[in-house]
């Protein structure tokens, strides 16, 4: 299994002025196993994650019974023309992800203790699907946000634990999806993908007489590194082409960004927009946004004078004028989700609508924002292809794993998976059309 030769943790493959880095080996020290094999797909479907960070008032949402006839809670019956579409889920959380607010990055990971010292994400539900999918879109997956505090905060993260930053400008969004470069534009992108392939032309020979130095087990954890760069090369290549493709057309206008971090809610409803357009035009099939709502100063609401910051109306201490602003801001988050349900719904794909092709799960990773806990998670779930119109209510107290319904979504992606992260199988009750 192993040589005698010792290999530094530093050591580079070096070609033609590239230096890359390498996986770690048993050479070096103990290794984490490398990714699993690629799922070939079968039709396309689609997900958009949205992650509203202070959650929603735990009583206004959950419904009191359970099952296919439950009765609409005061939150869900802003939803009631979707009733058939979605399941609401209660007593579920992740497993060991506690620490309060630092928990919102792990709402797509759901990596455990993201509070303490040390702590190292792990890979996000979109970045899994995006790695194991055919490159079929423009975009593997699109990042957005709402009123993030940028570097540190995401629902997106590689395998490797490193955060991918939020988009907030719907109108870069909109640019991205529909603006096609000039000439000049195009080609200086395209030398740029060049200059990234060039990567395992340059090391080739070197990564060869490396692999003759380790032993068995180093040799199969460098070639499945060394053919996971020849993956992203061909992603690469396949991102060089999309760069000579016009890009889709659109009869909606581009977007004018608030200016003002109040516009919270005109801000939800853009990024909505723009998750619909980059799904409707296949611009992608991957969509995660996080509403960054403990970021978010006093915000405007229609309606309602709110008088304090989002984040401190959160810890409400049962005042009665802190609860009717939050009641608010909620029954908004209720509505802008309507919304985007029923334009999700008025995009035909053959005898479906875009949201029977889209799975859509919106939840939080606080089950209470008064008093941080992270269980009893609020969530909903919606179209997909998923058989919906009940309220899944498990233990409130010993909760059931929220992984579990990642692993569903995977295997609805055509992704032959049957485990992600703390997860124990698939999603009990959540039954495929």
């Amino acid at each position: 299994m192993f040589t005698n030769k010792s290999i530094h943790r530093r050591r580079l493959l070096r070609g033609l002025g590239v230096a890359m880095s390498l996986p770690m080996l048993d050479a070096m020290r103990p290794a984490i196993a490398g990714p699993g094999d690629r799922a070939s797909e079968t039709q396309p479907r689609r997900m958009l994650a949205i992650c509203n960070n202070l959650g929603l008032l735990p009583a206004e949402f959950f419904p009191r019974d359970s099952g296919r006839g439950y009765t609409l809670s005061p939150y869900l019956q802003t939803l009631k023309a979707h009733r058939d579409d979605l399941t609401v889920f209660s007593g579920v959380w992740h497993p060991d992800v506690d620490g309060g607010h630092p928990a919102d990055n792990c709402f797509l990971t759901a990596a455990p203790h993201p509070g303490s010292g040390g702590f190292r994400n792990t890979i996000s539900l979109d970045q899994y699907l995006a790695e194991h999918l055919p490159p079929h879109t423009r975009f593997p997956s699109m990042t957005l946000g709402v009123n993030v505090k940028q570097g540190q905060r995401s629902l997106s993260w590689t395998g490797g634990g490193v955060l991918i930053p939020c988009q907030e400008s719907a109108a870069a969004v909109y640019r991205q999806l529909f603006l096609q470069g000039s000439e000049a534009e195009i080609a200086q992108q395209v030398r740029k993908l060049q200059l990234g392939e060039s990567i395992m032309d340059a090391v080739a020979d070197q990564a060869k007489q490396l692999g003759r130095e380790l032993g068995a087990r180093d040799r199969d954890r460098l070639d499945q590194y060394l053919t996971g760069v020849r993956d992203l090369e061909q992603r690469m290549a396949m991102s060089r082409e999309w760069e000579h493709r016009p890009k889709p057309k659109t009869t909606a206008p581009m977007p004018l960004d608030p200016e003002d971090p109040r516009a919270y809610m005109e801000k939800v409803r853009l990024m909505y927009d723009m998750s619909k357009l980059a799904l409707e035009t296949d611009s992608t099939r991957l969509v995660t946004l996080l509403l960054d709502s403990v970021n978010s100063p006093v915000i405007d609401v229609d309606g309602t004078d709110i008088t304090e910051g989002y984040h401190n109306l959160s810890h409400h201490g049962k005042n009665k004028s802190k609860l009717e602003q939050l009641r608010a801001i909620d029954q908004w988050h209720m509505r802008l989700l309507d919304e985007l349900f029923t334009n999700l719904k008025s995009v035909r794909e053959g005898s479906e609508s875009l949201l029977d092709r889209t799975m859509v799960l919106y939840g939080s990773n606080l089950g209470d924002a008064n008093t941080h806990v992270t269980t009893n998670l609020p969530v909903l779930f919606a179209g997909g292809g998923f058989r919906h119109g009940q309220h899944l209510a498990f233990d409130t107290d010993d909760n059931y794993p929220l992984p579990n319904l990642f692993v569903s979504m995977i295997q609805r992606m055509g992704i032959e998976s049957d485990t992600f992260a703390s997860s124990t199988g698939t999603m009990r009750g959540l039954e495929p059309n």
